[in-house]
């Protein structure tokens, strides 16, 4: 347009409606947060950084992410909110500018058995469709292709009214379901071990029984001896039968037995209802043990572990059954359904092939979609949550990140944070709680907390853009650009491990030494094979302790004191000081306040609005009776000890009229792993991911085993955090134990004395050794992916 005959108009000015470009936090108390004030720019990518317990999450996801979440669920009627699930609103003055939150966490897939990563993605759902109207022959709706459908029929008399008159009519009814009626859809059958049940050459009267809980003499003893069905007094192994059939497998029957009216059942039946039905992890040692000795998993034979019946897998496109699909590859199976032409499913197909191919993006392809969304770590676990967003046409929303690079080789992260960016330009708010320096680099605004971690932060150290967290001379700051150095030194092995022909998932008939004595680091891409090979394959009796990515479970009433057993020996020496019951020192028991029952709170149910927790008038939140505090020790009582953070509780009972040498053991490992700040009563609930990871292997640093295995120990690590973790690493060497590392940090892999690579791919790309020597060989050689990154990290 020529100048004169541009008409000279001033700017309009700014609309209202965009001057709401930052979401402002004003006085966040939540958890350890003291009095925080920020403002996060929309439309940008925020990284939160900051030592593990500094406050982060407590920050992003139970004040930001909580309230957004409270107020949508506030806009549906109180019927529906009394279906989901009730969110307090946080400890926060102000919160403006909230944007609708989507929440990808690492909280692990349920292990329903029979969730799989296809049923957990819909992926499952769209392949039943698809299989339904192009599977030859065909067999029936999607429902018969599915595991978690049985197949039922029935028939019967139905009274209907026709014209004033009441008539019977017959009526039958078929559903076609896809589950073996074998193993339930579950792929395997659990088979008892008789042997481990009893000894069949004593008879009952000589306490045949080996099972947990069947004492001689008790009653779940008698009912079997005194049934009168058999001879108590006969060997098992000489009943007819007729008498090991009643013995092992009868129906519940009423009877009398010592003069008393109780059901007898066979001893198979008892034991699954009892011990079977229940969840492992909450069951008690001696019959978690007993469980791991007498029960075994085999593939089920009729389904041959696909779950499906035998005409769900009798009906195929191009000669691929629905089995077969679920078994391939992600990135095969991928391509197999872009080889598909057919019109009459082309939007279905379409569907299906993003789908897929989000997987294949997101540097899952190695996966299948069989495989147990249980057996997924945290990182593909949290990936796996992503795939639903990738292709979302949602703009605006604010997407919530924890530590997305977990369980990534750097190779990988590099993808990830081109998803991240990708998520950003579409217009969301992206926050990502991160640790790792070439995730924080990308951010477009950063907010470091800390200083310190648990009572020690929960503070705003900086907040800007990455060049200025260089410069901010912050705890994180100063790490930004840490790289660590080869070591010159590398300790000699002392001996090996020997693993040959392994083969589990994806493995290529691996032989391997893994060298003893030394610091031995596992790595590779995600989906090389690394867990694989250095759980699956260890050969049996190696001594081994293994630490894995299982998150701790605990409630609001368990606390580092309880998890770690350290309570039992302070419960111990406080009953033994004072002369009484050591019951009355746990507010899980006898000592409870009654008020609270030992919660230290009271909580208020509103129905579907959020509950009110106060703090108990009675104990003033202690959580135990006024009298068990007049008990003391070393002029403490139990409140007081359970208030000590873990420095201050190492020296108490350390010497003088308090030392209790097996609670200052337990509290030396807590202190050794960098939980020194933590108080011994703080509520497991309230921790973070990375606390709870050190505390776990704070446990079993007690177990007694010559080989230490741990998965990622760096997950949810600052980086000032990881040079403790690796002078943790060293003193275990030192001390005479083998320590064998899962690991993709750099730091780790620079600091070990062995390396073994796996790839150079995933899933059937990988499963092969790759390399195997020093670091310094690694890195001169750079002949892997591996070698490659290291390389780059070190400067070399």
């Amino acid at each position: 347009m020529s100048s004169d005959t541009r008409t000279d108009t001033l700017p309009a000015a700014p609309h209202t409606a965009d001057s709401h470009d930052l979401i402002r936090v004003h006085g966040a108390r939540e958890n350890n947060l003291k009095d925080v004030d920020v403002e996060i720019p929309k439309r940008r990518l925020t990284v939160f950084t900051g030592v593990s317990g500094s406050g982060k999450s407590s920050l992003v996801f139970d004040t930001i992410a909580a309230e957004s979440q409270r107020l949508i669920n506030e806009t549906y009627s109180a019927f529906v909110q009394g279906f989901m699930p009730t969110l307090a609103r946080p400890e926060v003055d102000v919160l403006d500018g909230l944007t609708t939150a989507i929440i990808v966490d690492q909280q692990r897939m349920g292990a329903d058995p029979r969730s799989t990563v296809g049923t957990a993605t819909d992926a499952n759902a769209m392949l039943r469709i698809l299989f339904s109207r192009l599977g030859k022959p065909h067999i029936g709706s999607p429902k018969a292709y599915s595991f978690n459908v049985a197949s039922i029929s029935g028939a019967g008399a139905v009274t209907v009214e026709r014209g004033g008159q009441q008539m019977k009519e017959r009526r039958s009814f078929s559903i076609t379901g896809g589950m073996c009626p074998r193993c339930e859809g579950r792929g395997t059958v659990t088979d008892l071990d008789l042997a481990q049940l009893y000894d069949d050459s004593l008879s009952l009267n000589e306490g045949a029984l080996m099972i947990p809980g069947y004492k001689t003499g008790g009653w779940n003893y008698r009912l079997y001896t005194e049934s009168g069905l058999y001879d108590p007094d006969k060997p098992i192994r000489k009943f007819t039968k007729r008498e090991l059939q009643d013995f092992l497998h009868k129906e519940p029957t009423r009877m009398k037995i010592a003069g008393i009216n109780m059901t007898y059942e066979g001893l198979i039946p008892r034991i699954q209802k009892s011990m079977l039905a229940k969840d492992k992890e909450g069951m008690q040692p001696h019959i978690r043990a007993f469980v791991d000795r007498a029960v075994t998993f085999t593939v089920c034979p009729d389904c041959e572990g696909t779950r499906l019946t035998a005409a769900a897998r009798s009906s195929k496109i191009d000669g691929v059954s629905i089995a077969d699909a679920c078994a391939m590859q992600i990135s095969d199976l991928a391509d197999w359904v872009r080889s598909l032409s057919e019109p009459t499913v082309a939007p279905l197909q379409a569907s299906l092939r993003h789908t897929l191919d989000s997987f294949v993006e997101i540097g899952l392809g190695y996966l299948s979609l069989d495989r147990p969304a249980g057996t997924l770590s945290g990182g593909e676990a949290q990936r796996v949550k992503m795939i639903r967003h990738l292709g979302s046409s949602l703009t605006d929303v604010t997407y919530v990140f924890d530590e997305p690079t977990i369980g990534l080789h750097p190779h990988d992260i590099q993808r990830m944070n081109e998803l991240l960016l990708r998520l950003r330009d579409k217009g969301n708010t992206v926050l990502v709680v991160e640790h790792k320096p070439e995730a924080i680099a990308i951010a477009d605004h950063v907010v470091d907390l800390g200083p310190g971690a648990g009572t020690a932060g929960g503070t705003v150290c900086f907040e800007g853009t990455v060049e200025g967290l260089r410069a901010s001379g912050t705890l994180t700051g100063r790490h930004l650009d840490d790289r660590a150095r080869v070591k010159d030194t590398v300790r000699k092995p002392t001996g090996s491990l020997e693993i040959r022909g392994a083969t589990t998932h994806n493995l290529k008939n691996v032989d391997v030494d893994i060298p003893l004595g030394v610091l031995c680091v596992v790595t590779g891409v995600a989906g090389s094979g690394k867990s694989s090979l250095v759980h699956g394959s260890m050969p049996a009796g190696a001594d081994v302790v293994s630490v894995d990515q299982a998150p701790i479970r605990g409630s609001r009433r368990s606390n580092p004191a309880t998890y770690t057993g350290l309570l039992e020996p302070i419960r111990k020496a406080f009953a033994k000081a004072n002369g009484v019951k050591p019951a009355l020192f746990s507010a899980n028991s006898e000592g409870a306040c009654p008020n609270c029952n030992g919660a230290g709170v009271v909580y208020t149910d509103l129905a579907m609005m959020a509950g009110v927790a106060t703090t108990c008038e009675e104990c003033e939140g202690k959580r135990f009776q006024a009298s068990v505090l007049e008990y003391t020790f070393g002029g403490r009582d139990i409140a007081e000890v359970l208030a000590m953070p873990v420095t201050e509780a190492e020296e108490f009972f350390a010497t003088g009229e308090a030392r209790v040498p097996a609670a200052h053991r337990i509290l030396e490992r807590m202190a050794d792993v960098g939980l020194g700040y933590l108080t011994l009563g703080q509520p497991l609930t309230t921790l973070s991911g990375g606390e709870r990871q050190r505390l776990k292997l704070a446990t079993h640093m007690a177990d007694k085993g010559g080989v230490y295995v741990l998965d990622e120990p760096t997950t949810g690590l600052h980086l000032a955090d990881v040079e403790q973790l690796l002078a943790l690493l060293d003193r275990l060497v030192d001390s005479g134990k083998s320590v064998v590392v899962v690991e993709h940090h750099q730091a780790v892999m620079a600091h070990a004395d062995w390396i073994i690579d796996l790839g150079p791919g995933a899933g059937h790309d990988g499963g092969r050794i790759v390399f195997e020597g020093t670091p310094a060989d690694l890195v001169a050689a750079r002949s892997t992916l591996t070698g490659e990154h290291l390389a780059a990290y070190v400067g070399a």
